[in-house]
């Protein structure tokens, strides 16, 4: 008897150190996940798939081309080699594409407010972040969703700043109740770069938005030189309006962002069925066609400025015609647009992680897991839209960032993969423990090691046995959310802007949220 309890003293003494020794933070250097991770070893494309989509790309910019373009812009890309038809559209000779590939930066720096966030997109590096134009807060408890406004999107941002797995924030709801475009667009910069370090993502309504926004950027940055050595932001720009058509005023933005030092993303968003071929392989074909014809544009303004080729196109379901952002054909969508543009040698950003739930629920834990982890799998360098989405992206759950920050940690930890060496093997932990000791692996030396550099623990997610569980009250992972989220709002205040930068902007600009 007494034997027994010994060993089951000792049994539990091993668990409680060894969740006591996981509890503490631990270095970067070891953390088995980071942002980063190479991925690339999904490849939903044969070599001949990419031959043949390759081949159609460019019969696309040649025969087809792109009309619409501002007359800038026209006259940018005829002097780059473009060539304008009768018809108005600008068509792209293989050539002159292959000239702005050449041309284009392959190895790009997104930098945040603190250098400890700058994102190194290279190629198969694979990032997180959210996005998105949701128009609604989703309220998970009351099951209703309410408008969102400029107070929404900075505490996302707050959120976002305390979650690993959250690598860059883009905008994911829009300011509903800021009617003045450009006071939306101000205020929601203005909310993004003060609740977070890390690097944002914003769009723009008008090209003449850019000149105060900048004027608020070089405020933050300490002028405008220091702003152009670290710009930690970059435009989100739709340039064009599927299918193969320039977004005329979305263009001119763009062309001000260039000027402005502000990197770009190119987003085609097309949407499959609808301002996209129904087949996968259509869509892929025409939605990188897009995004070269804007790689031709910014080179043809200024060589080499940093952009990012963003292959956004997004599912229907073909019986009703509504979006399906959490299907499986939109995980195979973005994994293979991730593969094309790797084939091509550029930085890429596409849509995965979305779901069409309207909660964060059993649905959405499917629909967000299936394609978050198929982009990274498959190398996509900027994953958009991965954490807070729903109801195919017209709603975002707090809540659900910070669920979504522990599946895309599971995801990261797929991305990583195995790493088989002589170490990993373990023979000599094997032969240690037959021959010489107790027989188990609990307490090794290795199981200890190993146990911070390969394996992932979720910050919310419940492991704990039915006992447990049900000794804390039965929690549910909602509820544990909703007090991360509460715990993060209340105790968390970003102070990575002096109280001085901050009231002269305020006095500058109309702002809409207190922080």
């Amino acid at each position: 008897m007494d034997d027994i309890q010994l060993k089951r003293n000792r049994r539990s003494g091993g668990r409680s150190a060894r969740r006591e020794k996981r509890a503490a933070p631990l270095p970067d250097n070891i953390k088995p996940i980071s942002p980063g991770m190479v991925g690339g070893t999904y490849k939903p494309l044969s070599l001949k798939d990419i031959s043949a989509i390759e081949q159609t790309i460019f019969q696309l910019l040649d025969e087809v081309g792109l009309s619409q373009a501002p007359d800038t812009g026209v006259k940018k890309m005829q002097n780059y080699g473009a060539v304008l038809g009768e018809d108005n559209r600008l068509r792209f000779p293989k050539g002159i594409v292959k000239k702005a590939l050449k041309d284009t930066r392959k190895n790009i720096t997104l930098y945040g407010q603190d250098q400890k966030h700058d994102i190194h997109l290279k190629k198969n590096h694979v990032h997180y972040g959210t996005a998105g134009a949701a128009v609604n807060v989703v309220d998970s408890f009351k099951k209703t969703y309410r408008p969102s406004e400029a107070q929404d999107i900075y505490n996302a941002a707050c959120i976002a700043e305390k979650l690993d797995n959250i690598h860059f924030f883009q905008r994911p709801m829009v300011a509903t109740n800021i009617e003045d475009p450009q006071e939306m667009d101000l205020n929601t910069l203005y909310a993004c770069v003060s609740g977070t370090q890390k690097h944002i993502g914003i769009s723009f309504t008008e090209a003449d938005f850019i000149k105060p926004a900048c004027e608020m950027l070089h405020m933050i940055s300490g002028g405008e030189e220091q702003w152009r050595a670290r710009p930690f932001i970059s435009n989100s720009n739709a340039f064009v309006v599927p299918p193969m058509r320039f977004a005329t005023e979305s263009c001119l933005v763009m062309e001000e962002c260039i000027e402005a030092g502000i990197p770009v993303l190119l987003l085609s968003a097309g949407q499959a069925g609808a301002t996209a071929p129904a087949s996968i392989a259509g869509t892929i074909a025409q939605a990188t066609a897009e995004v070269l014809a804007g790689l031709v544009y910014v080179n043809s303004i200024k060589p080499g400025h940093p952009c990012i080729a963003g292959t956004w196109p997004f599912v229907s379901d073909l019986r009703t015609g509504a979006m399906s952002g959490g299907s499986g054909e939109q995980g195979l969508l973005s994994a293979a647009c991730a593969q094309m543009l790797a084939h091509f040698d550029l930085v890429s950003g596409a849509a995965a992680g979305m779901c069409d739930s309207k909660l964060p629920d059993a649905q959405s834990g499917y629909e967000k897991g299936s394609t978050a982890v198929m982009a990274g799998l498959a190398g996509l360098n900027l994953v958009y839209e991965s954490a807070g989405m729903h109801a195919s992206l017209l709603g975002f759950s707090l809540e659900s960032m910070v669920i979504d920050n522990d599946m895309l940690g599971q995801c990261l930890r797929c991305v990583r993969g195995i790493e088989v060496n002589n170490e990993t093997l373990s023979f000599n932990a094997i032969k240690e423990v037959c021959l010489d000791g107790p027989g188990h692996y609990l307490g090794h030396d290795r199981t200890l090691a190993v146990m911070e550099s390969e394996y992932v623990y979720p910050d919310i997610s419940d492991r704990s046995s039915p006992k447990e569980w049900k000794e804390n009250d039965n929690p549910e992972i909602i509820d544990t959310a909703h007090k991360e989220v509460k715990n993060i709002l209340e105790n968390h205040k970003p102070n990575h802007l002096s109280k001085e930068i901050d009231e002269e902007i305020r006095k500058k600009f109309k702002i809409y949220f207190k922080n």
